[in-house]
């Protein structure tokens, strides 16, 4: 969920969701300071492009700099990681472990930055914006938006069946939090394959697994069931078992296009029957 955003035209931090105004009931002037730090690293990110161009004997023209940063923290544990990672137009770079406190080069042409970082403090620099600024504006952040981050959504889970010899596709959508699984179940036993976490337009999550049956009997479907579940939430649990009337598909039932024949070739009699009527009529 993106709560903050550095517009480098108007050169101004923004808050991009209701609850982050909140901020400044603990610092009056976050927005202006912010938009500082958004104002420096991009003269900072400019002279890293340039930098790197030139390790890597690039020629002078259009390049992508690109820094992923943040942390992770465990509400229960209070426990405090990050990360710094660096690429130059989509390529890995340089990235920080802090495990060891070293920068790792992901080219040879970048163990000069390398050296260049070890030596002059950005290490330190970078744990301390870790446990320290990112770490306090991660817990901030949580109190600020709890009702929002701290909710949880159930999904409404559907079955789907492009036709009678595609696999089922079992999809959950709208569930919030993203901390989720779907998966089938046979007789109970988790099968292996898991449904990736993709996002919704509207800030929930959909997930989908799909089980192939074409190797499976019709009297055996009812051992399947497709099982969503919130991490850490059991009681939060949706069981659909696999049942042929529960499945929504594009396929046409046979007794539906039979009916729908018969409605079609009575209605085309009834029009006949009409136009004869009339040529009789008028010939009278």
């Amino acid at each position: 969920m993106e709560v903050i955003r550095c517009d480098s035209l108007t050169k101004r931090a923004e808050p991009k969701q209701p609850w982050m105004n909140r901020v400044t009931e603990d610092d009056p002037k976050f927005w202006e300071w912010l938009s500082w730090v958004c104002v420096t690293n991009m003269h900072t990110g400019k002279d890293n492009v340039e930098r790197a161009r030139l390790q890597l004997n690039q020629p002078e023209g259009v390049h992508l700099w690109q820094r992923m940063s943040g942390c992770e923290w465990d509400d229960e544990t209070d426990d405090v990681t990050g990360y710094y990672q660096y690429a130059f137009d989509g390529e890995d770079f340089i990235s920080l472990d802090l495990s060891t406190e070293t920068w790792v080069a992901a080219k040879p042409q970048a163990f000069a930055t390398k050296l260049r970082w070890e030596k002059n403090g950005e290490t330190e620099r970078k744990k301390f914006y870790i446990h320290d600024i990112f770490a306090k504006w991660l817990k901030n952040v949580v109190r600020y938006g709890e009702d929002t981050l701290k909710r949880t959504v159930l999904p409404e889970v559907s079955l789907l069946q492009k036709s009678p010899s595609s696999p089922v596709t079992c999809h959950a959508t709208g569930f919030y939090p993203d901390r989720a699984k779907l998966f089938w179940t046979k007789d109970g036993e988790e099968l292996e394959d898991i449904g990736e976490i993709l996002p919704n337009g509207d800030g929930t999550f959909q997930s989908f697994v799909d089980l192939d049956l074409s190797s499976v009997p019709a009297e055996d479907w009812d051992k399947f069931s497709c099982v969503f579940q919130l991490s850490g939430v059991k009681e939060q649990t949706i069981i659909t078992k696999l049942e042929r009337d529960k499945i929504r598909t594009n396929a046409k039932s046979p007794k539906i296009a039979i009916i729908a024949g018969l409605l079609v070739l009575g209605v085309a009699v009834i029009i006949i029957a009409a136009v004869a009527l009339v040529v009789r009529k008028s010939r009278a």
